[in-house]
């Protein structure tokens, strides 16, 4: 997610920390929690990120999305990458990219099967990762879902009308597109030196047990919705928040019966949940990457699946991956966005449009799909520098993808 540069977890970990000490002075901490917050404020570090990201469910409190059905075998068909691709005009090494970004696996299916697969840093096939922000445009097809199923009226419904409790906030009539959309014009600080910052409040909310659910309440709006393209990782919770109402289930009961059991997954998804259960919708799925292919699969075939059911409307798959308003167009002169890639319904636009899209999540997490050289590609890392250069190497990823997905016809 190309906004969120800094360090988000290693500074709500400090955040955390100050509030556990206050919280409970000199009583002793139980061995769990002096083990969780040493998780918390070492998430980032170099020396234990790619283990971090993919133990998280040792430490967090998860619901299970459980698989059921077939699982879908997809078939292999090997294909020699090329050595290099081109990126601002010079050729790079490919072998060179994939160690320099962290990666800890990477598949690309092409023509529906799996052209190449490897897994780095001591993970494998059966190896469950963090997703972060690649699994908001999971949730972004459950409110698909929803609307299919009848439980959501309108995308131009206000998202009051399913949750009461926000129209106190900054998100009081404002329409489900716009906040799809990353556009519901909510002002969120995300200044990590300032110990009152909505990233702050939201890291304490989320270590002391509280509910996800008051601290978007407690958010307020910087602009008109609709107008401008801001990305907002709460703008994702909120969704979550109009799934529950809207189906009276949780997000990973519904996710697990709508879209998780009839993908052919092999392996069960873990949610990471609140102290009240609420699952972290914009960040916290953790899952193989096979499957994380799957869903990728599910867009490219325009919302069919292995059976050849059509599980999500085509033409919500279209919308999806359609910036429908001048604020979500991507170019870097977009007076009207803060980002340089264009933006649909939770999914991200290439600055240059070749119709192609991607999920993308914090530290080099991708699904990213490329309908006309039929190509899916999912890949997971640990970037280390993504503090500092995390844009340059997501720009620099797509055009990898890119150069990875026109080739597939060129070499055996």
């Amino acid at each position: 997610m190309p906004v969120l540069k800094k360090s988000i977890w290693r500074k709500i970990g400090f955040g955390i920390g100050v509030f556990l000490l206050i919280g409970l002075g000199t009583a002793q901490f139980f061995k769990k929690d002096l083990i969780r917050l040493q998780f918390v404020l070492t998430l980032f570090e170099p020396h234990g990120v790619v283990d971090n990201f993919r133990s998280m469910t040792r430490f967090f409190d998860y619901r299970t999305v459980r698989r059921s059905g077939p699982i879908y075998r997809i078939p292999y068909e090997s294909k020699r990458l090329p050595e290099f691709y081109s990126y601002r005009g010079s050729l790079h090494d490919l072998a060179q990219w994939i160690e320099k970004t962290g990666t800890s696996g990477i598949i690309i299916i092409h023509d529906g099967k799996i052209a190449f697969e490897r897994y780095y840093r001591g993970n494998r096939a059966t190896t469950h990762w963090i997703s972060w922000s690649v699994c908001k445009s999971y949730v972004s097809a459950l409110i698909g879902l929803a609307i299919e199923d009848g439980l959501i009226g309108s995308l131009s419904d206000p998202v009051t009308d399913y949750v009461p409790l926000l129209k106190t906030s900054g998100y009081n009539g404002v329409a489900l597109k716009d906040v799809l959309q990353m556009s519901s014009g909510i002002g969120f600080n995300e200044d990590y030196a300032d110990f009152n910052s909505d990233i702050n409040r939201m890291g304490r909310t989320f270590a002391l047990g509280t509910a996800m659910d008051d601290f978007v309440a407690s958010l307020k709006n910087a602009r008109p919705p609709g107008t401008y393209n801001h990305y907002v990782s709460m703008d994702t919770q909120v969704l979550a928040m109009v799934l529950r109402e809207a189906t009276g289930r949780s997000l990973s009961a519904y996710m697990e019966e709508k879209l998780w059991s009839r993908l052919g997954t092999e392996s069960d998804a873990y949610w990471i949940v609140d102290g009240t259960g609420m699952e972290l919708a914009f960040g916290g799925l953790n899952a193989q990457l096979r499957d994380f292919a799957r869903f990728g699969l599910l867009f490219l075939n325009e919302g069919k699946n292995f059976r050849d059911q059509q599980i999500l409307p085509s033409q919500w798959i279209r919308d999806s991956v359609t910036p429908s308003r001048p604020h979500l167009m991507p170019g870097a002169g977009n007076p009207a966005s803060s980002s340089p890639l264009g933006y649909g319904y939770q999914w991200w636009l290439p600055e240059t449009p070749d119709g192609d899209y991607c999920a993308i999540g914090i530290y080099g997490q991708f699904i990213y799909v490329h309908p006309r050289y039929r190509v899916v590609i999912a890949k997971t890392s640990a970037y280390a520098d993504y503090n500092q250069t995390g844009d340059e190497m997501e720009y620099e990823s797509l055009a990898v993808f890119r150069s990875l997905a026109a080739n597939m016809d060129r070499h055996p």
